[in-house]
C-alpha cells in the first residue's frame, strides 16, 4: 500500500478514502493479473514515461490518475473500461477536481479498451504505453502474466480463450506496440518477440 500511496496525485492528496477505495477494488477476489501489482507496474512505468524529456508540458495529474482509474472496474467484460471512466466521472468531482480534468480522466481511461491513441494525443500514448509495457517483461513475469490472464477467463473454454486472445495479440502486433519514442527504444523488440512466441504457442496442437 505504501509504494502505491507515493503515486496519488497532489491534486487529490486530500482524498485518501477515494484512493483507498481505488486499492480495495484492485485487490478484489478473482483478479489475477489486474490486481494491485499490475496497478503498482503501470504508475511505475508512467512515471518513467512522464520524466522523460518528450513528456514536458503533459498534464501528469490527468495522466497518473486515468491510470489509477483504468482498471478500477474489472471483471472481464467489454465495458470494463467503460465503467472504469465513469467511475472517475462520478466520484472526482467530490475531490474538488475541476470538470476539466475530470473529462480528461475519463477521456483517457476509455483509451485503454484499445490502446489506440491519436498520433497528436501525448497523454493517451504514454497511458497506453505504460499499460502495455508488460509485453515486454522478462520471460518469468511474461509467463506469470500469461498464467493470470487465463486464470482471469477461467469461465471460458479452451478454444474460446485461444482464438479470442490470439485475436488481441494479432491486433496488437499489427502495428507498433508503443507510441512514444521511449517506449518504443525500451520495449518494442522485447514485447514483440513475447507476443510472436505466445501467439505461436497458442496456435500449437493440444495447447492449453
Amino acid at each position: 500500500m505504501e509504494d502505491l500511496e507515493q503515486h496519488w496525485p497532489g491534486v487529490v492528496a486530500a482524498c485518501a478514502a477515494l484512493r483507498d477505495r481505488l486499492v480495495e477494488a484492485y485487490a478484489a477476489p478473482g483478479r489475477r493479473y489486474h490486481d494491485t501489482r499490475h496497478l503498482g507496474e503501470v504508475l511505475g512505468h508512467l512515471d518513467a514515461l512522464l520524466d522523460h524529456p518528450d513528456a514536458n508540458g503533459v498534464d501528469r495529474d490527468a495522466v497518473v490518475l486515468a491510470a489509477w482509474f483504468h482498471d478500477a472496474v474489472y471483471d472481464g467484460r467489454p465495458d470494463d473500461e467503460e465503467r472504469s471512466a465513469a467511475l472517475a466521472e462520478a466520484t472526482l468531482p467530490s475531490c474538488d477536481v475541476p470538470p476539466s480534468l475530470v473529462a480528461e480522466v475519463a477521456r483517457l481511461v476509455r483509451l485503454t479498451r484499445e490502446h489506440k491513441a491519436d498520433p497528436d494525443d501525448l497523454p493517451g500514448q504514454l497511458l497506453c504505453d505504460a499499460d502495455l509495457a508488460i509485453l515486454a517483461a522478462g520471460a518469468e513475469r511474461y509467463a506469470e502474466y500469461t498464467r493470470e490472464v487465463r486464470a482471469e477467463y477461467a469461465h471460458v473454454d479452451d478454444d474460446t480463450f485461444r482464438a479470442g486472445r490470439s485475436d488481441v495479440l494479432s491486433a496488437l502486433l499489427a502495428g507498433p506496440l508503443f507510441h512514444t519514442t521511449p517506449a518504443r527504444e525500451a520495449w518494442e523488440a522485447r514485447a514483440r518477440a513475447n507476443v510472436e512466441a505466445e501467439l505461436a504457442r497458442l496456435s500449437a496442437p493440444g495447447s492449453p
